[in-house]
């Protein structure tokens, strides 16, 4: 599939590098035992800033649906600190919104029903939207109503007409990964009741920058989102903000809140305070673009030197966390089994896997405790004080945890 060379927001040609990654693999892609030997492809993973309405984006080399198939390995549910954050929100949207048990709550990219199935306990009528089979088949294995397929203007109209139109839908860390951003939001306009919500959670490119968190660039993510575009784009289909509130998950992210734009829904400060602020940070001047590939470089070096000082010295190195943002940074480092002996992750679907690209193992997290490494890497930054929790127990031998983003940090 050829490159991009017009913006996915405003059609505008795409001339500015916002960080070059070199090529790499689908960083979902696990490789099972039996491929070990096989070939990978390997796509360019190249970010551009529009010079006209400052999206950040990456080209479209694989299809959604040959990355969203019915072997995705993220399930949602493993993460404690994300389950918690569910149930939250579901408090939250139910006393802000007076949702009961004649209220429709919708969720797209709803995965294992980590979040619909908190509405569910409160008998409230719920329709997830799911592109994998395997994680939709899960979400109804604990009662979620879970459709199978992509969702845009076509599907928002066919789920309003068989399940009615929704009082509120949720589109947690989906925004990113759309390739047709127009035909995605166009499917909210047509599921949302006239006086419904929708809200949007993304990590914030303002965020992105300013802690040089380039591993979270990977292909499944298209674009990289701030409230400049998004303002714009919504507008096209008849949507506005009216709130924004910003929270601490995926090293920071924006909740938005969206309705029709002739809701009646007060718009909060909050939005043009959110404006200004990525303003004054420069997300509106392309000179703000320029520095990040070289603070990216930085980041690379220290941790190669890390990895390299620990194989000299005879030090085993492990990693917990079989990351997507893991892949992103391991593969741009060109590290593998011999810098990183294996990973830990809770979740079965991807042990006995190998990382794609570095072909690092992946274990069950009982590895740890078995192998006792020098070091353990913490891969999903965002959950670490949860995995430092867990993984209390390497203290007992001198192990230490390590960190390479925003910076290179060994601690205990």
């Amino acid at each position: 599939m050829p490159a991009i060379t017009l913006c996915r927001a405003c059609g505008e040609p795409l001339t500015r590098t916002f960080v070059d990654l070199g090529v790499a693999p689908l960083s979902n892609a696990f490789v099972t035992a039996e491929k070990a030997d096989a070939p990978e492809r390997f796509y360019p993973l190249h970010a551009y800033v529009c010079d006209t309405c400052f999206l950040v984006q990456l080209a479209e080399f694989e299809r959604p649906e040959n990355i969203f198939d019915d072997d995705y390995v993220y399930f949602s549910s493993y993460s404690e600190t994300w389950l918690a954050h569910a149930a939250t929100y579901c408090q939250e949207m139910i006393q802000r919104f007076g949702l009961d048990t004649n209220s429709h709550v919708a969720e797209v990219a709803s995965n294992d029903g980590y979040l619909l199935q908190n509405f569910v306990r409160k008998s409230i009528k719920v329709t997830g939207i799911e592109p994998a089979g395997n994680c939709a088949a899960a979400a109804r294995e604990i009662g979620v109503h879970s459709e199978v397929g992509f969702f845009g203007a076509e599907c928002g109209r066919r789920l309003c007409a068989e399940r009615g139109p929704a009082d509120l839908i949720a589109a947690n860390n989906v925004l990113a990964h759309v390739p047709d951003l127009h035909d995605f939001v166009a499917g909210f306009a047509e599921l949302m009741k006239p006086g419904g919500v929708t809200t949007f959670e993304f990590p914030h490119l303002l965020r992105l920058i300013e802690f040089n968190q380039f591993d979270t660039i990977y292909h499944e993510h298209f674009s990289y989102l701030s409230l400049g575009p998004l303002r714009r784009v919504f507008a096209r289909h008849g949507l506005r903000m009216f709130d924004v509130e910003e929270l601490a998950t995926h090293g920071g992210s924006l909740r938005l809140f969206v309705c029709h734009s002739d809701a009646d829904h007060v718009e909060s400060p909050n939005v043009s305070t959110i404006l200004r602020r990525e303003a004054a940070a420069g997300l509106e001047d392309p000179a703000t673009y320029g520095d990040f590939k070289t603070n990216v470089a930085d980041i690379a070096d220290s941790f190669i030197s890390f990895l390299i000082d620990a194989r000299r010295t005879g030090k085993l190195v492990a990693a917990y966390g079989a990351a997507a943002k893991g892949n992103t940074l391991i593969n741009y480092c060109g590290m593998g089994p011999d810098h990183i002996k294996f990973v830990v992750d809770r979740n079965p679907n991807k042990q006995g896997r190998l990382l794609p690209g570095s072909r690092i193992p992946v274990l069950d997290v009982t590895a740890v405790s078995e192998q006792r490494p020098d070091f353990l890497i913490v891969l999903p930054w965002n959950l670490r004080d949860e995995i430092v929790g867990q993984m209390a127990e390497i203290r007992n031998w001198g192990g230490k945890f390590v960190t390479a983003v925003p910076g290179l940090e060994i601690f205990q």
